[in-house]
């Protein structure tokens, strides 16, 4: 297990910021930040895995916003599968804040699902699993999901297509979306969108959660 180093953000600074977000995190977790930060940090520097370079900023933007969803949505427990997962963003500090998830983590590029197979090895995640695949050829893998999430897909048609297919059969789909992508997602017809939920402490950066009209209708 990875040993927080002495540049990694202190507990008080963790539990400040989760604070704004109302994201109560016990000893372990707030280790398991700091160890996937440490992680994080070091293999950004082999690999692109975040633009943002700042400690701090990384906690709010890429730990504290995700772990968000856990109150709001809420999403407490169940099978989620995080697509295109990138650096673990948001299917890892999900499962941190919610130990009781299953977690997918769907990652096509080899080497990001290397550093999450790492991330993994170092950190006690249990039902946490890393899938080296594009999302479109996963089905059964997957089914069936409570949620399936993303912060980076690319086009919202297909993806969203995809997770409300009998294939996925998940029953609510969380995006980490800017104001100006709202209406092109909401487009598609197999959700009942929610109201968009503000990200605190950002302008226009928000989650937008829909259930799936199939099973509204069953």
């Amino acid at each position: 297990m990875t040993t927080p180093g002495p540049g990694v953000l202190s507990a008080e600074t963790i539990r400040r910021a989760l604070d704004q977000f109302a994201l109560p995190a016990n000893d372990q977790q707030v280790v398991c930040i700091q160890q996937y930060m440490q992680l994080l940090l070091a293999w950004n520097e082999k690999i692109n895995l975040t633009a943002i370079r700042d400690p701090l900023e990384i906690l709010n933007r890429h730990f504290c916003e995700c772990m968000y969803a856990a109150v709001a949505v809420p999403a407490e427990n169940g099978r989620l599968a995080d697509v295109g997962s990138g650096a673990g963003f948001p299917g890892i500090p999900l499962k941190i804040i919610r130990p009781q998830l299953q977690v997918f983590l769907v990652e096509s590029n080899m080497k990001k699902a290397t550093f999450l197979t790492e991330v993994l090895r170092n950190i006690e995640l249990p039902d946490t699993r890393v899938l080296v695949s594009r999302y479109e050829d996963l089905g059964e893998e997957l089914a069936p999901l409570d949620f399936v999430c993303s912060r980076a897909v690319g086009e919202f048609g297909p993806f969203l297509s995809w997770a409300a297919s009998q294939r996925v059969a998940a029953k609510q789909v969380i995006l980490w979306i800017s104001g100006r992508d709202l209406e092109e997602a909401k487009r598609t017809m197999d959700w009942e969108w929610r109201d968009p939920i503000p990200v605190p402490q950002s302008l226009r950066r928000y989650l937008l959660v829909g259930s799936r009209k199939t099973l509204l209708s069953a």
